[in-house]
This record gives C-alpha cells, sequence and structure tokens, in this order.
C-alpha cells in the first residue's frame, strides 16, 4: 500500500511539472513570423569614405648620403621620400550599418552617424540586391538619416505608435551585428523617456535586446510587428553588449522625417534656459513636496525666456500643460514645439505658483558659454568656511557676469564644501537674494536660517547650477 501511494504521489508531481511546463512555454513569445513577415524590409548598409591625406614622405637632408647599396636602403625607402618614389595613397573608410524601408517607393531610414561624411552609401537587401542611396536628409541631434533608392514596389514596415509603449513588452532587433546580416535578437522594453548626456532633445527607449555595432540604424518591432523605434546606441563599459541598449522613438523619428521632407532640414523650439534636476533638498528649499520639475539655474541673455521673465530659481513643473517629471523631460518637449507658438509655462517661484507665456524660437547652431578664473579682493565667512572676492567691471566681463556676484577664492572643510562650493565658482545668489559685492554676500550670510536647506546659485566650468545648503545650529 505504501509503495501504491509512493507512485501515485511521483504521478501526480510529474503531470503538474509537465503542465506547467507546457504553461510557461505558452506564456513565451513567438518570433517566427514576425522575423518572416519583416526581413525583407530591413537592409544592410554599407558606406565609403574617402580619406584626405596631406601626408607626404620627408626627403634626406641635403648633406646625408643616398643609402642605397647599403643594409639600410630597404629602411630608409619606408621613411624617406626617394626619386621616383610614388607618395602613399590614402585608404578610403569603410562601415556597417542597418536601416529600414520606409515606404515602397524607395525611402530608407537608418542612423545619422551611419550615414555620416560618406561618399558613397549602398542599400542592400535580403535578396542579394544592392542600391546606390542618396540622402534627402540627416539631422545630428536626433540621430535621424532620410535615404532614397531608385526603386518601387519595395517590401515595407509597418509603423507603430511608440508613445503606447509599455516598460516590460517584448520587442524584437534586426539587423547587421558586425556584418551578419539580417540577425534577430529580442528582449524587453527596459524603461521609456531616457536622456542620455549627449542627446538631450530624444527621449530614448531602453532595451535589453542585443545590440552590437551594425546594428545601428536598424528597427526595432513590437509584437504586432510594427516599428517603435530605431535602434541607436548601447551604453557599455567594453565596447559591446551589456545589456543596455537605446531606440530612437518612431514619434521623434517621424518628426524628422515630415521636417526635412518639407523643408529640407530639422529646426527646432527653443527656450534658452539652463536647467538642472531638483533634489530633495533643493525642493524642500524651493518649497515642493516632492523633487520634480527643471530647475532654471541660468536664463541666457536675448532668449524666449529672458524676454519672458524667467528667473534662476524658477522650477518648471509644466510646459504648454504637459507636466515635467525631471529635468530630462523638458528639453525634448520643448524641441517638438512649434517654433512662434506661445504657451504657458507653469512655475514654481518663490514657493508661490505661477504660469509665464513665452513665444518659442528655434534653436540656435550653438549656447553661449561663459568663463571663469580667480580675482583678489578677499573677505572670509568662518560660518560658512570660505573666502570670497567681488567682481569689478573687467573681471565680471571676463567672467560672463553682467552684474553682481563674488568668486570664490578658497573652501576649507565646512557648511559650504558640504554643499558642492568650489574654487573658482562664482556665486549669484544665496537663499534667492542676488549678490552685489562680498560685502553683501557677508550681510545675507549672516541672516541666513539654520537647519533648513538654502538654494545657492553658482556658475561653473561654462555653466549655471544650484547648490542646497544647509546650517545646523552649532554652525
Amino acid at each position: 500500500m505504501k509503495n501504491v501511494k509512493i507512485w501515485s504521489g511521483a504521478c501526480i508531481f510529474l503531470v503538474w511539472s509537465l503542465l506547467s511546463m507546457n504553461i510557461y512555454a505558452q506564456a513565451l513569445p513567438e518570433f517566427t513570423e514576425l522575423v518572416a513577415d519583416n526581413s525583407a524590409a530591413v537592409v544592410n548598409i554599407s558606406t565609403t569614405t574617402k580619406q584626405k591625406s596631406n601626408r607626404k614622405m620627408p626627403r634626406l637632408p641635403p648633406n646625408m648620403p643616398n643609402p642605397e647599396g647599403t643594409p639600410f636602403e630597404d629602411l630608409f625607402k619606408h621613411f624617406f621620400d626617394q626619386p621616383g618614389q610614388p607618395q602613399p595613397q590614402p585608404r578610403n573608410a569603410h562601415s556597417l550599418g542597418s536601416g529600414f524601408v520606409l515606404s515602397s517607393d524607395g525611402y530608407i531610414l537608418t542612423n545619422h552617424h551611419v550615414i555620416m561624411d560618406a561618399d558613397e552609401i549602398i542599400v542592400r537587401f535580403s535578396d542579394r540586391n544592392e542600391l546606390v542611396a542618396k540622402v534627402l536628409g540627416s539631422d545630428e541631434r536626433s540621430d535621424v538619416a532620410l535615404l532614397k533608392v531608385d526603386a518601387t514596389g519595395l517590401k515595407a514596415v509597418k509603423l507603430g505608435d511608440s508613445t503606447k509603449a509599455k516598460v516590460g513588452e517584448w520587442v524584437l532587433a534586426i539587423g547587421s551585428p558586425f556584418g551578419f546580416d539580417h540577425s534577430a535578437t529580442a528582449g524587453i522594453i527596459s524603461a521609456l523617456g531616457r536622456s542620455l548626456p549627449s542627446d538631450s532633445y530624444v527621449p530614448f527607449i531602453q532595451t535589453d535586446v542585443a545590440i552590437n555595432p551594425g546594428n545601428s540604424g536598424g528597427p526595432l518591432f513590437n509584437m504586432d510587428g510594427e516599428v517603435i523605434g530605431i535602434n541607436s546606441q548601447i551604453y557599455s563599459r567594453t565596447g559591446g553588449f551589456m545589456g543596455l541598449s537605446f531606440a530612437i522613438p518612431m514619434d521623434v523619428v517621424m518628426n524628422t522625417v515630415a521636417q526635412i521632407k518639407s523643408q529640407g532640414y530639422v529646426s527646432r523650439g527653443w527656450l534658452g534656459v539652463v536647467i538642472q534636476n531638483v533634489t530633495r533638498e533643493l525642493a524642500e528649499s524651493f518649497g515642493l513636496k516632492k523633487p520634480h520639475g527643471a530647475l532654471v539655474s541660468r536664463v541666457l541673455p536675448d532668449s524666449p525666456a529672458a524676454k519672458a521673465g524667467f528667473e534662476p530659481g524658477d522650477v518648471i513643473l509644466k510646459f504648454n500643460s504637459k507636466k515635467i517629471p525631471s529635468s530630462s523631460a523638458l528639453p525634448p518637449i520643448v524641441g517638438r514645439t512649434e517654433i512662434g507658438t506661445t504657451v504657458p509655462v507653469e512655475v514654481m517661484r518663490q514657493k508661490s505658483r505661477q504660469t509665464i507665456f513665452v513665444e518659442v524660437e528655434q534653436l540656435p547652431e550653438e549656447n553661449d558659454m561663459v568663463k571663469a578664473s580667480h580675482d583678489s579682493g578677499r573677505l572670509i565667512d568662518e560660518r560658512l568656511a570660505i573666502e570670497i572676492a567681488s567682481l569689478d567691471d573687467e573681471k565680471r566681463e571676463q567672467y560672463g557676469v553682467d552684474t553682481g556676484g563674488v568668486v570664490v577664492v578658497s573652501v576649507e572643510q565646512g557648511v559650504a564644501a558640504e554643499a558642492g562650493i568650489r574654487q573658482g565658482d562664482v556665486i549669484l545668489s544665496i537663499n534667492n537674494q542676488k549678490i552685489d559685492d562680498a560685502k553683501h554676500f557677508l550681510d545675507i550670510a549672516k541672516k541666513l536660517p539654520t537647519d533648513k536647506a538654502i538654494p545657492v546659485l553658482i556658475q561653473r566650468g561654462g555653466g549655471a547650477r544650484f547648490l542646497a545648503l544647509r546650517l545646523s545650529e552649532k554652525g
């Protein structure tokens, strides 16, 4: 009887295991149809760039005998010009990438960095047919390029709505990693709206899909077989895939394509502020219940923000009715705002919410930068453990500061150092009060409250930012 019970239990366990495995297998995604339906719309892109070389072989010095017939003859031929010897010819540079057919009449999408500076672009299709492509337009900031080949009846991809993408959903990439055409890799969406330091105008889709050199410019599909992004970058400490890849959302891509087709270039909205994230202590100092929004640390001269009356210390909470959860969310929203339109911007100023109306202008090629240096004529605030100096008109011009401000001559261990203030910083305001000179700084510093986060606006290395300073009762 005991053996029968053991046998029955083993059978039940075996059946349960098989059912569990079957259910788990059914839950895994099936990509075969997706790959079969879309491979023909994915292309390999190879480029050739003609390298210009000004390198010339040096001639032998006049007083040096020609080593012809000696053991050094071959060596000297490599380093010195010989009469009648041809100069070294530059070698062409080649690169590989991916792309996909946007429409059957020959429009192709890829990355800007894939075709940048290329003299010749060859598009190879899945049937091994090769066509020469021309660049209709390319945008470095979004890393999108629109190509055209002379063909009709091409297999094109279906476009999806990237704004409906969700973290955790399965996605598939098809491309040419290391030149291996039409390689398919799969994963999930890891995050949405990622901002990268070099691409502040693109809210990237982050995935864990394996992306390697050669995948750039290829499509990112959802499970409905729709393209929701262009694979663009990876984060890696080794140069290879490490589980972090980034795709440009198709809503950003198609906005770029529409502008390239209509005007031949891409224009973006511009506000003209330098911003930073709001930390917990800064949120407290500006009257916010939690860290959110984009903190304005500097308003650029003659910018739309300056004309509208923005001030350093404003925390932008909404732009054109769209919430700004962090500073990285603001540039893409501003960039996609139609130039010339006037939009409402909700800000927190002096712990009070207010709305500013600003007319968005076109983003210029380069923003102004300010300089930094040291100054003399020193005063010391022992409470903050900091040594500062006033700025005269000449030094203020050198720093790029219109009025007021003091330069930090030295910082000792203490409150200022803990806040992140460094030697060479220019302090523009403290506790939302603009600084006129060194004496004015000391007068304000004496009255600073204790056990409370206090905003300090500094200018450092060409940029401005807020720091949170806190004095204790013992300070």
